[in-house]
C-alpha cells in the first residue's frame, strides 16, 4: 500500500504530471466514480475523508433540471468539505445539456462532467449515455455545446466503444465525413491516432480517434472505462486501449482510467503500466469508503469492529440526507452494507444476513451488526 502512496509522490512530476495539475488533476489520484443511488453526499463524505482525491455527484438528468423537478435539483447539493466535486450530467440534446450546464454552474461545482459511458436501457437506449456512441457527431455537438456554455472545466466519462466492433483498428473508426469540422477552425479533418491526419489506409481504434475528437471539443479531462456498451459490467475490463489512448502522442489532456480496479495491487499496477493520470473506483467502494486509504497507505479501519463503526455512520448519515426518513434512510444505504466486503467470507452467515437486510430501524439494524462483531469479529 506503501508503494502506491509513493508512486502516487513520483508521478505527480512527471510531464504528464505537470499537465495535469495545471487542469485540476494531480498525477496518481483517485476519485469517486459517479454511480446513481451511491454518490449522494453523505457517502461522498465519507470517500472523501478516507483520501478520495475527487468525487463525483450521481448522475443528473438535463431534461429534468431544465424542467426544475426537485427530486434532480436535489442532486445538485455539494459541500465545501467535499470539494473538488464533479457534477455529472447527461441527456441526449446539446440545447438541453448546455441550459442544464448553466443551471450546474450556478451550485458551484469544481468540474462538470458529462456522461457518455452509462450502459443502462433507460439511459443509453433513449440516445444518451454510452447511447451516443452510436451518433458520434451528435456527442461532438453536445460535448462543444456544454463547453462554450459555461466557464466551469468541463470533463467526460465515456466508454471504449458500443460493441466489440469498435475494439477493432480501421480506417475512420468515428465515421465522420472528411469535411466534419470539430473545432470550426477548419474544414478538411478526420481522425487518426498518428495526429489527426487522415492518411488514406491509416487504421486506427475507436477510442483513440474519439478521446481526440473530444479533446478538440476542449474537454479538460477524459475518463474511459475499459469496457464496450455491449458489454454492460461484464467481463474483464480492457486496459490495453486505455493505455494506448494515454500514450497517443496528440493527447494532451489528462486521462482517467475506469474498471475492476479493486486493490491497491492493482491501481499500482494500473499506474505504472497504462500511464494514466488518475483511477476512478466505482463498485468496489460500495460499503468500503476506507478503500481509498488502502489504496494509499493512509490510516483505515482495521478490525472488524472499525469498519462496523463506519457502516453505522453511513447509515446515520443516509437518513439525514433523506430528511430523517429512518427507513428511507436504511434502504437507500442496505445496497452499502449488502455489498461490503466486511461481510464476506463469513461462516454460516445467510441466516444473518437476510436479518440484516430486512431490519428498517437503526435499532435493529445496529444491534444485528453489533452481533456479527462479536460473533465473527477479531
Amino acid at each position: 500500500m506503501n508503494e502506491v502512496n509513493g508512486l502516487i509522490a513520483q508521478r505527480a512530476f512527471s510531464d504528464s504530471g505537470l499537465t495535469a495539475q495545471r487542469s485540476g488533476c494531480l498525477a496518481g489520484s483517485l476519485y469517486l466514480a459517479p454511480m446513481e443511488d451511491v454518490t449522494d453526499p453523505a457517502f461522498r463524505m465519507l470517500c472523501k475523508r478516507y483520501g478520495a482525491d475527487r468525487v463525483y455527484t450521481e448522475f443528473v438528468n438535463a431534461d429534468a433540471l431544465v424542467r426544475d423537478i426537485a427530486s434532480t435539483t436535489r442532486k445538485l447539493t455539494i459541500h465545501d468539505e467535499e470539494r473538488p466535486v464533479a457534477i455529472q450530467i447527461y441527456g441526449r440534446e446539446p440545447e438541453s445539456m448546455a441550459d442544464a450546464a448553466r443551471i450546474v454552474e450556478q451550485a458551484k461545482p469544481d468540474f462538470i462532467d458529462i456522461n457518455f459511458g452509462c450502459p443502462v436501457k433507460k439511459v443509453a437506449g433513449k440516445g444518451a449515455g454510452a447511447g451516443l456512441l452510436k451518433d458520434v457527431p451528435k456527442m461532438l455537438e453536445i460535448t462543444r455545446a456544454v463547453v462554450n456554455a459555461v466557464h466551469t472545466p468541463v470533463t467526460c466519462k465515456t466508454r471504449l466503444g458500443w460493441d466489440e466492433n469498435d475494439l477493432i483498428p480501421r480506417e475512420n473508426p468515428l465515421g465522420l465525413q472528411k469535411s466534419y469540422s470539430v473545432s470550426g477552425l477548419t474544414a478538411e479533418r478526420s481522425y487518426s491516432a498518428n495526429g489527426l491526419t487522415g492518411e488514406a489506409g491509416h487504421k486506427s481504434t475507436f477510442i483513440v480517434d474519439l478521446s481526440l475528437a473530444l479533446q478538440d471539443c476542449g474537454i479538460q479531462e477524459l475518463a474511459i472505462h475499459g469496457r464496450t456498451r455491449s458489454q454492460m459490467y461484464r467481463g474483464e475490463a480492457d486496459w490495453t486501449l486505455i493505455g494506448e489512448v494515454k500514450n497517443c502522442p496528440r493527447i494532451r489532456i489528462p486521462i482517467i482510467g475506469n474498471g475492476d480496479v479493486t486493490t491497491p495491487e492493482r491501481a499500482k499496477e494500473c499506474f505504472e503500466r497504462y500511464g494514466v493520470d488518475a483511477i476512478m473506483i466505482g463498485r468496489a467502494t460500495f460499503g468500503c469508503p476506507w478503500l481509498f486509504a488502502e489504496m494509499k497507505g493512509l490510516p483505515a479501519p482495521q478490525s472488524m469492529a472499525e469498519k462496523v463503526a463506519v457502516l453505522k455512520e453511513h447509515v446515520l448519515a443516509a437518513i439525514q440526507w433523506c430528511g430523517g426518513d429512518e427507513r428511507k434512510g436504511i434502504v437507500h444505504s442496505r445496497r452499502h452494507f449488502a455489498a461490503s466486503p466486511v461481510f464476506k467470507g463469513l461462516a454460516d452467515f445467510r441466516q444473518t444476513r437476510i436479518a440484516l437486510l430486512r431490519a428498517e430501524t437503526t435499532e435493529e439494524v445496529f444491534a444485528i451488526m453489533d452481533e456479527i462483531v462479536e460473533k465473527w469479529g477479531q
